[in-house]
């Protein structure tokens, strides 16, 4: 089975200064692993569209989206955070990264593919309504969930978090609706020290100690997740998908592996088959050495595609 496969050179265009670990090569390294393994001939490419302004209001205040929009035309750079640099390049690579969930949305929702994924940055889960954070602008994941119930009127959509640090600003975004259920799992205490707790039935959070291996991160989903999923029963899935928690990423002191994101994918397109038709979006979050992050995102996409 082939997936859409959406992404732009423009995304390419983004930097954040010499030794960020948020580069360029993260999207290079992806795709030559998958040219190597054979698989990326078998998708079905798309280029990714800007996103609308209409569309960021969803979910991202007017004033906010109009500061990121302006550095288009300024010849400077600036830091909207402590972690995250905006360049002049910046505003069409965010575009372009929530465009692509905008377009991967479209293609499901219309039937015209069952699943998408797309390889872009910059990434979008600690974006906040009207802050930049943790080299975030746009969540790109929060525009394609709330284009797809002011489009579609989807009424139950799941969004699967396995970035190392938790989604804040996507939780932000959905706290107060109930048609988005979140599941996020991450280490704590961690960047950025948000998530321990939820308050709420439909945000499921899964803060995880440093250290914790596979076994034990298996174990949370099937017991935590994976019920209240079932008990929810999505119509409609996005995966948040971030591959930092890896143990060979240094970013952070989990210790999942290659077949841990394996597992959790076969398991969530579990759920998308029994209550959603099989309908999954996912787009790359966190992940930063190069090896283990291409790997992971071939494992991802082989679950995907069923191919075992």
């Amino acid at each position: 089975m082939t997936i859409a496969y959406i992404s732009h050179p423009d995304c390419l265009l983004h930097q954040m200064g010499e030794g960020h670990p948020e580069k360029p090569n993260r999207l290079n390294a992806i795709e030559d692993q998958l040219i190597a393994s054979g698989i990326f001939d078998l998708l079905q490419h798309h280029q990714a569209p800007l996103a609308t302004v209409r569309q960021l209001e969803r979910v991202h205040d007017s004033k906010y989206i109009e500061e990121v929009l302006s550095f288009e035309h300024k010849n400077k750079s600036a830091y909207l955070d402590p972690d995250t640099m905006i360049t002049p390049q910046t505003p069409k690579a965010a575009l372009r990264s929530a465009g692509a969930l905008i377009l991967a949305t479209d293609l499901v929702l219309k039937g015209k593919i069952r699943q998408a994924y797309c390889n872009v940055r910059p990434p979008g889960h600690h974006a906040l309504p009207s802050q930049a954070m943790g080299f975030c602008f746009f969540n790109n994941v929060a525009v394609g969930a709330a284009h797809a119930i002011a489009e579609y009127g989807i009424k139950r959509i799941a969004i699967i978090d396995f970035d190392v640090h938790h989604g804040n600003g996507t939780e932000t975004m959905f706290t107060h609706e109930p048609r988005v259920m979140l599941c996020s799992t991450f280490q704590h205490p961690f960047y950025p020290f948000s998530g321990a707790s939820s308050g709420n039935e439909h945000i499921i959070n899964t803060p995880l100690s440093a250290g914790t291996s596979g076994d034990k991160y298996r174990e949370t989903i099937l017991s935590v997740w994976l019920p209240a999923l079932h008990k929810f029963k999505p119509e409609l899935i996005f995966f948040s998908a971030g591959f930092d928690a890896h143990q060979e990423d240094h970013m952070s002191m989990l210790n999942l592996t290659d077949k841990d994101y394996s597992w959790i994918t076969r398991e969530i397109l579990l759920i998308a088959d029994k209550y959603a038709e099989g309908r999954v979006v996912s787009t790359l979050e966190g992940g930063y050495h190069l090896p283990s992050l291409a790997r992971s995102v071939l494992n991802h996409l082989r679950i995907l595609m069923r191919i075992e």
